[in-house]
């Protein structure tokens, strides 16, 4: 058995999945079902947890049929759309935006209702992902998402730009972003026509360096997460780089799959989508070894 197995006590949960997992724990105490639109946070595992205790995943065709009922909306946040619907349908919304994506959500609209110079609102982001599709929404979808520096082919660099990020990127490859589009513009002669902000969560941010060292102090990482969790699979890779002996896993059974034999240590960490619970198992489940 290893000498030493660690859960990193920084990994878990942020503060915008805690608090829509108990906002929909909170209101299933009292009633037996509640909609959610969209996975209320990217781990199956959580996800089945709570779907056993009465939450219901729609997706948005469920959403729109729906009527007279109660939708949580989850810490993504979602686009103007679909708040028109539900006044249209009388949906009653539990909103759980995360404070940090409504923050940014507010930053976008008032850039793109005041917008008179025909300045591009650029969103750095995985196209497709919950919040990017919220935030894109703010710009009546006029926005253009960036989602590597291949999409810059799609910014006029003859027009002004003003970029933002999806709140859970990396935020080194925010800053790689960021002077590729600036040399760009340097090169076609406006240089000041290029603006950024800094929208990458503060958690996010800080945890690429604490989970640089966890990583390396460990003889073998387990690295817990949603394989739908772009958070997850960015941490991994940072594992990964600090410790060629690091495994991802999405549940407790996987690791019948991993040779610990000759680990003296291992570290278990994961997303800040992961459940503290399911590193718990993980962890008591390398103590049984």
């Amino acid at each position: 058995m290893p000498k030493k197995i660690v859960v990193d006590q920084n990994s878990g949960f942020c503060f915008g999945v805690i608090n829509a997992i108990r906002t929909a724990e909170k209101y299933l105490m009292e009633h037996n079902t509640l909609y959610c639109l969209g996975d209320i946070v990217h781990n199956s595992e959580e996800v089945q947890r709570l779907s056993d205790m009465g939450l219901q995943i729609i997706d948005y065709d469920q959403f729109k049929s729906l009527k007279d009922t109660t939708v949580l909306i989850r810490a993504h946040g979602e686009p103007p759309e679909t708040y028109r619907i539900a006044e249209e349908n009388n949906i009653q919304l539990i909103d759980a935006t995360c404070p940090v994506v409504l923050k940014l959500q507010k930053r976008i609209l008032g850039e793109h209702r005041n917008n008179t110079s025909g300045k591009q609102i650029l969103i750095y982001g995985k196209k497709g992902h919950a919040e990017v599709v919220g935030l894109l929404g703010q710009t009546e979808n006029t926005g253009i998402v960036i989602s590597s520096p291949d999409d810059i082919e799609c910014i006029d660099f003859g027009r002004p730009a003003i970029l933002y990020s999806q709140t859970t990127q990396s935020l080194e490859n925010y800053r790689k972003l960021i002077g590729t589009i600036q040399s760009h513009y340097s090169l076609a002669g406006h240089a000041d026509w290029f603006e950024h902000e800094d929208t990458i969560c503060g958690k996010v941010s800080s945890r690429a360096k604490q989970i640089a060292d966890f990583a390396a102090s460990f003889d073998v990482i387990l690295f817990v997460s949603g394989e739908k969790s772009s958070n997850g699979l960015y941490l991994y890779n940072i594992c990964k780089e600090h410790n060629p002996r690091s495994f991802f896993l999405t549940n407790v059974e996987q690791l019948l799959q991993i040779d610990l034999s000759q680990a003296d240590s291992i570290g278990i960490c994961g997303a800040t989508s992961t459940p503290m619970w399911l590193m718990q198992q993980v962890a008591d489940k390398c103590a049984e070894f």
